[in-house]
């Protein structure tokens, strides 16, 4: 089973700046909550410490991340590999009318092992909750 998910919100900030939080994988990588820990490469590639609370799996795994596609500044696609999931996720930027920004983020997750896309369908809304949350918060700072 593949999970897939398509989220999208407007935030009240011009697209320069909203580009700036998406598309730098520190961000990205704190705003997700199962990610505890991670290490940027000067490629910027980077290694998530991803720990899943399910059964059989009782440590971090390690999910090594890197942007695919970069279209400067309106589309970023990254990908992560590990032996308990893959994920895929692109984010994308339109200007809106009033001049804020409305940000498009799809997840595709395929788990490896029993129990990661059962826990994902679960838990995605609630990371993209936190990644937008994570987005007003910079953006205000």
């Amino acid at each position: 089973m593949t999970v897939r998910v398509e989220r999208e919100f407007e935030l009240p900030a011009p697209p320069a700046d909203v580009w700036a939080f998406i598309a730098d994988p520190d961000q990205r990588a704190r705003a997700i909550s199962v990610v505890e820990d991670y290490e940027i490469h000067g490629d910027g590639s980077a290694v998530w410490q991803v720990e899943l609370p399910i059964p059989l799996l009782d440590r971090t795994v390690a999910v090594e991340t890197e942007d695919v596609q970069r279209d400067d500044p309106e589309f970023v696609k990254f990908v992560g590999r590990s032996a308990a999931l893959d994920v895929q996720g692109e984010h994308s930027l339109e200007t809106t009318v009033d001049g804020g920004t409305r940000l498009t983020n799809r997840f595709v997750v395929d788990g490896h092992l029993p129990g990661v896309e059962t826990y994902f369908k679960r838990k995605l809304d609630g990371e993209l909750e936190n990644l937008e949350a994570a987005a007003r918060e910079a953006l205000t700072a």
